[in-house]
């Protein structure tokens, strides 16, 4: 089937001419001809060079020496975390994944986001310690070489930081490369000792059912934790993508709540306090709370819903004239598995189911793609997933509705990418 498409092949199953997902069910993808739009930096990057492809310079010398430590080709040195720090206090800010110059469904380490309230600390493994206390038949402490000790579980994971994509409550539509407004959620392969085998050894009192975790930053970030979530599927993490947890990203310990907003995810984690209510601090009253319409806040708003996001063609690339396309996203959602993805190009009249990659894992980034016979006229494109809880990822309007005018919090609404007919892609609210 590789190759020439057939008339049946070519036929539309929605409107925008989506055609069907059955092209990318056998033996992987099946659309030979099938074209992406294309960042601006990578349409730089191949402008014709003096060099002749025939015989280049570099099959005519000895290449460079082994490395202790491989990094990526300087041809890919655009590919970077885009950051973005506040002036004050010195070390609280951001940087976003690059999310559309990415494949597949694991973020490299270097290039996962950050959100850093003080900084990232200089911590000695040699010297650091996790100590468990409160409600418990008997405070332990941990060194980082007990915790390489102990049985641990890996997991493919995503992490999202509570504030991505809030530019999405603004009143024009933000216009940048889709990593560097929705770029505050990574995923990796996180591998540790699962907390509740440590809480298990310290012995937790029956009155307990919150915990407080804490971080060795400056600021000693601490947020309040259930207890049973905590029991479920918390780990201490050691390790991700295969290596020890990078200093940005929590060295030389990591909590990680699966599916659950990024700051609960304490980085260079230093203690655990079980209790029998939460703590009620300022990053769960003054921040991470959202006004409603009722004048209530919410609080306490952990799990991150279902959420979908075209990856190509997105802000920033160019498509190349009518052709045959695939359109490639990204999916996740905290409650669970991703059951479904759908693909609209007439802005959401008509839908069209999407090929999901394998795996298709919980609380994890699933990779959707679509093919798209684009006609090389105006377009609305939009994606929409919804999760095995039946959970359907909202519109824009459906969502402010929902929770008013005044969110900064958890946005997961539908986003719409505006095609024009010379082939530039814009944000759009539609």
């Amino acid at each position: 089937m590789a190759g020439k498409l057939t008339e049946d092949d070519l036929a539309p199953v929605a409107g925008g001419g989506l055609l069907h997902r059955r092209l990318f069910l056998q033996g992987g993808l099946v659309l030979a001809t099938a074209q992406t739009a294309t960042s601006l930096s990578a349409e730089e990057a191949q402008r014709p060079k003096i060099e002749d492809p025939a015989d280049p310079s570099w099959i005519h010398k000895t290449g460079l020496p082994f490395s202790g430590y491989g990094t990526p080709s300087k041809y890919e040195k655009h590919v970077v975390r885009n950051t973005g720090g506040n002036r004050a206090p010195a070390g609280d800010g951001v940087s976003w994944t690059p999310l559309e110059e990415l494949e597949g469904i694991v973020t490299p380490s270097g290039l996962h986001f950050e959100r850093h309230h003080d900084g990232v600390p200089d911590i000695d493994p040699a010297v650091h310690r996790l100590v468990i206390h409160g409600l418990v038949r008997q405070p332990l402490e941990f060194t980082v070489a007990n915790l390489l000790r102990y049985p641990m579980r890996s997991r493919f994971l995503f992490i999202e930081c509570g504030g991505n994509s809030n530019a999405g409550w603004h009143e024009e539509p933000i216009q940048r490369p889709v990593g560097d407004f929705h770029g505050l959620v990574s995923c990796s392969e996180w591998t540790g000792v699962p907390l509740s085998i440590l809480l298990d050894e310290a012995g937790v009192d029956a009155k307990a059912s919150w915990v407080i975790a804490e971080g060795a930053d400056a600021g000693l970030l601490n947020v309040s934790l259930p207890l049973a979530k905590l029991m479920d599927d918390a780990i201490v993490a050691l390790y991700q993508n295969g290596e020890r947890v990078r200093p940005e990203n929590g060295y030389p310990i990591r909590l990680i709540v699966p599916g659950w907003e990024g700051i609960t995810n304490v980085k260079w984690l230093r203690r655990l306090q079980v209790t029998d209510a939460p703590a009620m601090t300022r990053n769960e009253t003054a921040k991470y709370t959202e006004l409603q319409p009722s004048g209530k806040a919410r609080m306490f708003t952990f799990i991150m819903d279902a959420k979908s996001l075209i990856t190509s063609p997105s802000p920033g690339q160019k498509m190349h004239g009518a052709n045959i396309y695939e359109i490639r996203g990204l999916a996740w959602s905290g409650r669970g598995k991703i059951a479904r993805v759908e693909v609209s190009a007439d802005g959401g009249k008509s839908w069209a189911e999407a090929h999901l990659q394998e795996p298709v894992m919980a609380q994890c980034f699933t990779r959707f793609r679509s093919a798209w016979a684009w006609d090389g006229k105006a377009a609305l494109l939009k994606s929409r997933a919804t999760d095995e809880t039946g959970y359907v990822q909202p519109e824009r309007d459906v969502l402010a509705k929902e929770r008013g005018r005044e969110g900064y919090f958890h946005y997961n609404a539908i986003v719409c990418w505006a095609v024009d007919e010379d082939g530039t892609i814009s944000h759009v609210y539609a």
